[in-house]
Formats: C-alpha cells, structure tokens, sequence
C-alpha cells in the first residue's frame, strides 16, 4: 500500500462479505479460487468489493458466499449509496487454481469466473480490468473512490489460512440460511 493509503477508511473483508462506500476507502481481501469483483461507478466516485466462494448454492440461501448473491447485494449497495447501475464498471480478480484438483466439477477457480464474467454481460456491466486464473492467490487492495486496483501474487503456503476461513465459512453456510435484510433492493 502507498502512503496514501494511511489516512483511508480501510476494510478488510473475506469469503462472504460485501462492502461499499460513497467515501474515499481502501478495501482488501485475499483469494485463491474465490473471486473478488470490484464495482465502481465512476461519475459518483461510489465502489465497492465482494468475496464469493461459489457461483451459486444448491440450496435455498441468501449467502454473500455465492455469486449470484455477492455480486446482486454489492450493485444494491452502491445503488443505496447513490450509485448509478447504467454506469458502473466492473475488475475482477481470483479464480485460481489453488488446490491443483483435477476435473471439470472441481475447477472452481475456472467456474467462478466463467459466472461472474456472465453476470457481467448478462447485466451489461463492462470488464475494464481482470487479473484471473494460474495456480497463485493474491492479495487485492482496491479503492473505492479511483477505482485502483493493486495486486499481489502470494506463495500458495500463505493462503492455508483463508483456504481455513473459506472452507469453515461454507460449512457454516450449510447449516445457517440467511434471511434478506429489510432494507435490500429488489434487482428482479
């Protein structure tokens, strides 16, 4: 982080958090398969990060865990906050193939990102930046107020502990459902 960074708000979210902010804040998490997407609209200066696990779940839940719910309660929150959803811009980061598993159903790095690249068309959202893909997580730190996205590659030994958090975090999921909050926006 620069020394600009030092007089910011700054958050730090992982699997299952969303955050938004129509102040200038530095916002930071760590993936591996997981993808975080950043969403900013450019004219407001409001923008924002989620950490999802998983495209979608196989069960009935509201859990920022999952894509689909991630990437719907961050466009609500920056629309809260005064944001444009016409003018948003999207980067998106993760998708890695941290756990070197084999198989198409195991690819979760590669199915993440295929989802949230479709989400981003199907809501015609433009991709301005993308850092996807390899076998290496990274650290991301991404400003609110500018958009700016700072990335770095982490050895695989450094993720155990979100690896941790993540698989802790899905279990919780399984046995907890979340009711939505009476204050969301309804997208559809």
């Amino acid at each position: 982080m620069d020394s600009s960074s030092t007089s910011l708000p700054q958050k730090s979210i992982i699997v299952g958090d969303v955050f938004a902010s129509d102040e200038p804040a530095l916002v930071a998490t760590v993936v591996g398969s997981c993808v975080a997407a950043c969403l900013y609209d450019p004219v407001t200066r409001i923008g924002g990060m989620n950490h999802f696990m998983l495209p979608q779940a196989n069960r009935e839940t509201t859990s920022a865990a999952f894509g689909i719910h991630a990437m719907e309660l961050l466009i609500n929150k920056i629309m809260r906050l005064g944001g444009d959803r016409r003018r948003l811009q999207a980067k998106v980061f993760g998708g890695a193939n941290v756990l070197a598993l084999q198989g198409a159903e195991l690819q979760i790095g590669q199915r993440n990102v295929a989802f949230v690249r479709q989400f981003l068309e199907d809501e015609g959202i433009p991709l301005a930046a993308q850092r996807v893909g390899g076998n290496q997580g990274v650290k991301l730190c991404f400003y609110t107020a500018t958009a700016r996205a700072l990335v770095k590659p982490l050895p695989n030994r450094l993720l155990d502990e979100t690896l941790r958090q993540e698989v802790h975090y899905l279990r919780k999921t399984k046995t907890t459902t979340a009711a939505p909050a009476n204050d969301a926006v309804t997208l559809f």
